[in-house]
């Protein structure tokens, strides 16, 4: 392996206003999807289940994505990939703009999930191009703009969804994503590969990691239609079965794994990861059942909510979900990692076990969502800087991307759960699930989050100043 030794070329703020264009966009694309899905069944004929997995597809892609694009940036330089990453955002994006039905709108968001790995990218390039003190800076105004991008995808979606139609709430981000794409390879100066040889892409692990994703998510997305029929299950959960065996046996002889198995097998990653599926479990099932909630008639139980209201309704969770990543750091500074996480759970149990309880509301669901945003940045924060403080600083990579990977796991697999269980809860002939499969999901959600204190009690107490 050989390393380049030019020094790298100093950037202007003109760059490094585009990189936050850049994420400012991308965030905006990327959460078009939550605050519409009520809408986007309406007017695709969904089921449940299948809107789930619409919810889902993006972040299952960047599941893939993450762990090869630090290796992809080293190889043939930062902006070189971050360009073709954002190329082909631009491809998802205008094929979501364009889709006819379900399976098209699919394959445009599995294209949008090429995003998840720019943002990391970014961050190199700052880090390539910038003295230390700068660096730290530039990171911390990329992120907040993508922040920033999120709430504004989330308050701006349903205005255009029903003011326009659902195909420009997808046109117009993508629009954006496209003009920052043209400004960064514009003001980005090149920077060369930092790695030449040594061990390439684990491409059959990539793939089998793949096919092994999205076979768990057909599991899940078809259990409820399925589940008269035995031995089709049976024959999806072997295949599901195969897959995951071949890719443990491709991972563990791989030069240069997709995922380093024998660091998960290390006590303080896999029970960060643990507690990191867990969580994200109980995250997701309320960012699913709060928006369809929202969404039931009125005449029913719900509150016939519009795609415009939904984001509303949604951007105090948003505006929690932002603030909580600076509060669990300062929370892990003083009170360690330990603290945070079970403060964290505690919020979250509250959150849930309320919603289950009363939702006649929109307060109710406003305030429970909140709750459940703020414990959820709470305890992935506490949670991976943990994990990077108990392993070898050589390794903090690594730990951290695979506690990353399983928050995009655990949130895809709680989605699912939820629309399996809506799915389960619709009498036939009806399109209106009854109301106590939201009260189901959220108890389950609750119970799952509270075991998790089970692994809590063996953690480390972790940094504490």
């Amino acid at each position: 392996m050989t390393t380049t030794s030019a020094p790298p070329l100093r950037i202007g703020r003109g760059a490094v206003r585009a990189l936050g264009f850049l994420a400012l966009a991308t965030g905006a694309l990327e959460s078009v999807v939550t605050p519409t899905l009520p809408l986007l069944r309406r007017e695709l004929g969904m089921s449940h289940a299948e809107g789930a997995l619409l919810s889902i597809v993006l972040l299952v892609t960047g599941a893939l994505i993450t762990p090869v694009a630090g290796k992809l940036g080293d190889r043939y330089g930062g902006k070189r990939v971050l360009v073709r990453l954002m190329a082909v955002v631009c491809a998802g994006g205008l094929v979501s703009a364009l889709a006819p039905n379900l399976p098209v709108l699919l394959l445009g968001q599995i294209l949008q999930g090429a995003m998840v790995g720019a943002l990391p990218l970014s961050f190199i390039l700052v880090r390539e191009h910038l003295p230390e003190g700068r660096s730290k800076v530039a990171i911390g105004v990329v992120s907040g703009l993508f922040v920033a991008g999120t709430m504004a995808g989330t308050l701006a979606a349903g205005p255009v969804a029903e003011g326009l139609s659902r195909h420009w709430m997808f046109a117009l981000p993508t629009f954006a994503v496209i003009g920052a794409t043209a400004l960064v390879r514009r003001l980005m100066p090149e920077d060369p590969p930092r790695r030449s040889g040594g061990a390439g892409i684990d491409r059959p692990g990539l793939v089998l990691l793949g096919a092994t994703l999205v076979t768990l998510m057909l599991v899940l997305a078809l259990a409820p239609e399925i589940l008269a029929r035995p031995l089709v299950l049976l024959a999806l959960l072997a295949l599901l079965a195969c897959l995951a065996s071949g890719w443990v046996a491709v991972e563990r002889r791989a030069a240069s794994p997709v995922v380093d198995l024998r660091m998960v097998a290390r006590p303080e990653v896999w029970k960060a990861c643990v507690l990191t599926f867990t969580i994200c479990v109980g995250t997701s099932v309320a960012a699913y059942l709060v928006p369809a909630l929202f969404a039931v008639d009125a005449d029913a139980y719900g509150f016939g909510a519009g795609a415009t209201h939904i984001g509303l309704f949604l951007l105090p969770g948003a505006v929690a979900a932002s603030l909580a990543g600076p509060l669990g750091g300062f929370g892990v500074r003083r009170f360690g990692s330990r603290a945070v996480v079970t403060a964290g759970i505690l919020i979250m149990a509250v959150g849930l076990f309320g919603l289950a309880a009363v939702h006649t509301e929109v307060w109710h669901l406003v305030v429970g969502k909140t709750l459940i945003a703020l414990a959820n940045g709470l305890c992935v924060t506490a949670t991976v800087t943990g994990t990077a403080t108990s392993v070898d600083r050589g390794d903090t990579g690594i730990a951290t991307g695979l506690v990353l990977v399983t928050r995009v796991i655990g949130f895809a697999v709680g989605v699912q759960i939820s629309g399996a269980i809506l799915t389960a809860g619709t009498p036939a002939g009806s399109d209106l699930p009854a109301e106590s499969a939201y009260v189901f999901g959220f108890v389950l959600a609750g119970a799952v989050t509270v075991l998790s204190l089970l692994v809590v009690r063996t953690l480390n107490k972790g940094v504490k100043e």
